[in-house]
């Protein structure tokens, strides 16, 4: 006999589902063995410790664990009430960002801010902000959504974060919120009729912006991406060494460690490309594994969502699991030059302590999610 969902103080007192859990703890494990395999040469050669980097990633996943742990407590819809306010601090932020100089030098790239010794990047937190937001207003208004009105309202909120963020310019963050606004639209009830419509103008959006000149580096990255030998050692050396890496993995790999292309050789090897390094010293069979791990987080996440105990619950943790496993689909697409390269990180392996703690305080509240579900199926 189902059970209702007792709270106690704000806290969930349900079982947590324990294989999410799982595949999360190997996800991360698994990472942070390749980013200090990734890491230790870039980080001696820049700042003569090669301990560094790992050190760094550690503590922050340490503090990401134990965070992740105390969200899956909280009641999910503890959050609910902050959508509104997340939503706009993510958009002045945003805002704010195209008005402060660039970090590197010479790049017209705004997607940084700095506090002190922390620096992190607003998509990061406008990815979240969206998830809640239209989960909250989906949810609470689920007669609307074949409402021409209501749809429009929505997908306005969605293009304007968007818009900001393609400004920094930051194309696979422009994409990823922009996909994951469209699937909880659909999963929502959004009609057909609306669907192949709002899908076919944001990809006109989107080419025109790199056409257009509105993303500066998007053609150059298109025509290195279809023959990144044009310059191999300019704008196609980051592909042809990804490739290298790849391909001098064979099947078995070289073994941890082994790498060769992450002595100066690959470009952000412990970052956007690490996944090369994966396949380099770890092999085909390593990273078909990698990706099996990534599918069965993905599926049990769907799990979840699919038995949450209501409508808003689900749709956060489908748009929260989403997000990990199309980022890093897009992820291994952009290091295999399958899609051109547009800077994305791969969840729990690249190096990024503020966006892993993010990454982990997520799949916290999945977690909490499914201490609902977990009761109302026992």
């Amino acid at each position: 006999m189902a059970k209702a969902l007792k709270r106690k103080s704000g806290r969930t007192v349900g079982k947590l589902d324990i294989t999410f859990l799982s595949f999360v703890f190997i996800l991360l494990t698994v990472g942070l063995v390749m980013m200090f395999s990734a890491s230790y040469a870039f980080s001696y050669q820049r700042y003569g410790d090669s301990y560094k980097f790992i050190i760094r990633q550690a503590a922050f996943a340490a503090a990401g664990v134990v965070t992740m742990l105390v969200v899956s407590r909280i009641d999910y819809h503890f959050w609910r009430k902050f959508a509104w306010v997340l939503y706009g601090v993510s958009v002045v932020i945003l805002a704010v960002l195209l008005f402060i100089p660039p970090m590197v030098a010479g790049m017209d790239v705004k997607r940084w801010i700095v506090v002190g010794p922390v620096n992190f990047q607003p998509s990061e937190v406008a990815k979240f902000a969206v998830i809640l937001l239209f989960s909250s207003l989906i949810a609470a208004n689920g007669k609307e959504i074949k409402s021409f009105k209501f749809i429009a309202f929505l997908v306005g909120l969605l293009g304007l974060v968007c818009v900001l963020v393609v400004l920094e310019p930051h194309l696979s963050a422009t994409v990823l919120i922009f996909t994951i606004g469209i699937v909880l639209l659909i999963v929502g009830g959004l009609p057909k009729r609306y669907i192949f419509g709002g899908i076919g103008a944001g990809a006109a959006a989107l080419v025109l912006a790199v056409t257009t000149g509105l993303i500066g580096y998007g053609s150059d990255r298109i025509k290195y991406w279809l023959d990144p030998w044009q310059d191999p050692k300019g704008l196609g050396f980051q592909t042809i060494q990804s490739l290298l890496a790849i391909g001098s993995g064979g099947i078995l790999g070289r073994g941890i460690g082994q790498s060769r292309q992450k002595y100066l050789w690959l470009p952000e090897p412990h970052n956007d490309f690490i996944f090369s390094i994966v396949c380099e010293e770890l092999g085909l069979i390593g990273a078909i594994v990698i990706i099996i791990l990534f599918c069965l987080l993905v599926w049990r996440g769907f799990t979840i969502a699919m038995r949450a105990e209501d409508k808003f619950g689900s749709l956060l943790a489908l748009g929260l699991t989403f997000q990990v496993g199309l980022q890093a689909m897009l992820n291994i697409w952009v290091v295999t030059n399958t899609i051109p390269n547009t800077g994305i990180s791969l969840p729990f392996f690249s190096y990024g302590g503020t966006s892993l703690m993010i990454l982990l305080a997520e799949m916290g509240i999945v977690l909490s999610v499914s201490r609902g579900a977990s009761l109302e199926k026992n």
